[in-house]
C-alpha cells in the first residue's frame, strides 16, 4: 500500500513516546520528523514545510500544568496562523486541551494512546490541512483570474482582404486544439486574436490566462509559470498554483516568447513535451489541461538559423502560424478602427455628440501608423480629450507627418546611409504589403538578411 505524502513533525520530550509515534506513523506517512526540544521549532519550520504537527503539553520534570504546551501552541500559531497541531496530554489535562482547541488547536490525543483512534486523529487533521490548501490555492487562483478577466479586449475589427484571410484562419485553428503562433508588429493585436481564438474554441467557457513573457525576470519564471510550494523560498507564505495550472481546461497565452532567453527555453521545452508541471519546492508532477497560444514580433525563425532560439522548441510552438498584417498595409481597416475608438472614448469621457472633421479623416487615414492599432487607439483618445468643442480637429491628434512626406524630404535631404537604408527597407515593405519574400527580393536581399535589417531598425 504507498503511503500518503505528508511531513509530520512530533515533539516530545520523551525519547521512547517519540519512537512510538514515530513507528506507527512510519507506516502509512512518507516523512516523520521527531524533536525532542521544542526550541528547534523555527529551526525545523523554516528548513522544510510540515502538514502536521504533533505537540507534548509538558516538557519539564514534575510539572503537569501544560502551559507549556499552550505557550509553543501559541507560538506556531503565531509562525503560521493556519498550521495544524494535533496535543498530546494526559487523562488529568484534557480541561486544558478543550481550552487549547478554542485557541487554535485541531484536537488532542491521550496517553497512552489507542493506535486506531491516533491514526484516525492524524488522518482527520491532514485532510483539514489540505482542505485549507486547496482553499487558499482556489483564492490565489481566483485573484489572477479575476485580474485576467478585467483584462477583456472589443470584438476583432477589420474588412480588408488580409484581415478577412487572417480571420478564416482563425475560426480553422480555433476548433483544434493545435499549439498556435501568432506574429505581428507591436501592436497589431497578437493578444486580440489570441483571445478570439479561445472565445471560439470548445474551451471558451474555461479560463484565459495570458502571460507577458517579456515582463517576468529569469528568477521569478518558474514559480510564476510553474507555481510554488509555501517555504519553497523566502517570500513564498503560501502554496501558489503556476499558470500553467490556472489555464486548466481553458487557453494558455505565453505572450513575447521571443524574449525567452535560451536557458528558460530549454524548461519550457521539457513541460511543453511532458504536459507536467512540478511547483518549486515540490516533488509531485502535476498533469495539466491547457490549449496553448504563442505571440512574438520577434523573427523567430532568423533567430533559429542564428542560434538565438532552440529549433526543437519552435517545432513545439509552431504546429500552426498565423501573421497579422500592419495597419499601414489594410488602409481599408484604418476608419473602422477610427469609428470603433471613438465611440468608445466618446462614452468613456462624456462626449457622445462629439464627431471628427473631415479634414482629421485624411490625415487619419493617410497616417503609416508605425505603432499600428495601439497607437491609433491613443491618438484617437487624445484628441478626445483635447477637442474644445463638438468637432475634433486635425490639430488636436497631434500626429506627425505621413511617412511618404517624411521619405521624400529624407532623401531631398539627409545623405546619412543608414538612415536611407530604413527608409527603403520601410518602403519596400509598404509596397508588398509585408511580405518579405517580395521586399528581399526587391532590394536584393536575402529573407535572413531583411529580417536582420528589419530587427536592427525596430521596423
Amino acid at each position: 500500500m504507498a503511503k500518503t505524502n505528508a511531513t509530520i513533525l512530533i515533539i516530545d520530550d520523551d525519547e521512547d513516546v517519540l519512537l512510538s509515534a514515530a513507528l506507527l506513523l512510519k507506516q502509512d506517512y512518507s516523512r516523520i520528523i521527531t524533536l525532542q526540544n521544542p526550541r528547534k521549532i523555527n529551526e525545523t519550520l523554516s528548513s522544510q514545510e510540515v502538514d502536521l504537527v504533533i505537540l507534548d503539553m509538558n516538557y519539564r520534570i514534575g510539572i503537569n500544568d501544560g502551559k507549556e504546551g499552550m505557550y509553543w501552541l501559541k507560538h506556531l500559531l503565531s509562525i503560521d496562523p493556519d498550521i495544524v497541531v494535533i496535543l498530546m496530554t494526559a487523562y488529568g489535562e484534557v480541561e486544558l486541551a478543550v481550552d487549547a482547541i478554542k485557541r487554535g488547536a485541531f484536537d488532542f490525543i491521550l496517553k497512552p494512546w489507542n493506535n486506531e483512534k491516533f491514526l484516525a486523529t492524524v488522518n482527520s487533521a491532514l485532510r483539514l490541512k489540505k482542505s485549507n490548501q486547496k482553499v487558499s490555492e482556489l483564492t490565489s487562483a481566483n485573484k489572477i483570474l479575476k485580474q485576467q478577466t478585467n483584462n477583456t479586449q472589443g470584438p476583432v475589427i477589420g474588412i480588408s482582404p488580409a484581415m478577412k484571410k487572417l480571420m478564416e484562419a482563425v475560426h480553422k485553428v480555433s476548433v483544434t486544439d493545435a499549439n498556435v503562433l501568432i506574429l505581428g508588429e507591436n501592436g497589431t493585436g497578437k493578444q486580440h486574436i489570441a483571445r478570439e481564438i479561445h472565445r471560439l474554441s470548445e474551451r471558451s467557457l474555461g479560463p484565459f490566462v495570458h502571460v507577458d513573457l517579456g515582463a517576468i525576470t529569469e528568477s521569478l519564471f518558474e514559480s510564476e509559470l510553474f507555481g510554488h510550494v509555501k517555504g519553497a523560498f523566502t517570500d513564498a507564505t503560501d502554496n501558489k498554483p503556476g499558470r500553467f495550472e490556472l489555464a486548466e481546461d481553458g487557453t494558455l497565452f505565453l505572450d513575447e516568447i521571443g524574449n525567452l532567453p535560451l536557458s528558460l527555453q530549454t524548461k519550457l521545452l521539457t513541460v511543453l513535451q511532458d504536459r507536467k508541471v512540478t511547483r518549486i519546492g515540490d516533488t509531485v508532477e502535476r498533469s495539466f489541461n491547457a490549449r496553448l497560444l504563442f505571440a512574438t514580433n520577434a523573427p523567430l525563425h532568423t533567430w533559429v538559423e542564428e542560434g538565438k532560439f532552440r529549433q526543437d522548441l519552435m517545432y513545439r510552438i509552431n504546429t500552426i502560424e498565423l501573421e497579422i498584417p500592419p495597419l499601414r498595409n489594410r488602409p481599408e481597416d484604418i476608419i473602422e478602427f477610427v469609428n470603433y475608438s471613438l465611440h468608445l472614448f466618446k462614452e468613456k469621457y462624456r462626449k457622445p455628440q462629439l464627431k471628427i472633421s473631415e479634414e482629421a479623416i485624411h490625415i487619419l487615414s493617410k497616417h503609416t501608423w508605425p505603432g499600428n492599432i495601439r497607437e491609433l487607439q491613443h491618438t484617437i483618445e487624445r484628441g478626445v480629450i483635447m477637442s474644445d468643442g463638438l468637432i475634433i480637429k486635425a490639430s488636436d491628434f497631434n500626429l506627425t507627418a505621413s511617412s511618404s512626406s517624411v521619405i521624400k524630404k529624407e532623401i531631398d535631404t539627409n545623405l546619412n546611409v543608414q538612415d536611407l537604408e530604413k527608409l527603403l527597407v520601410q518602403k519596400a515593405l509598404d509596397k508588398n504589403e509585408g511580405n518579405i519574400t517580395k521586399a528581399a527580393k526587391d532590394l536584393g536581399l536575402t529573407r535572413a538578411a531583411l529580417y536582420r535589417r528589419i530587427e536592427k531598425y525596430n521596423l
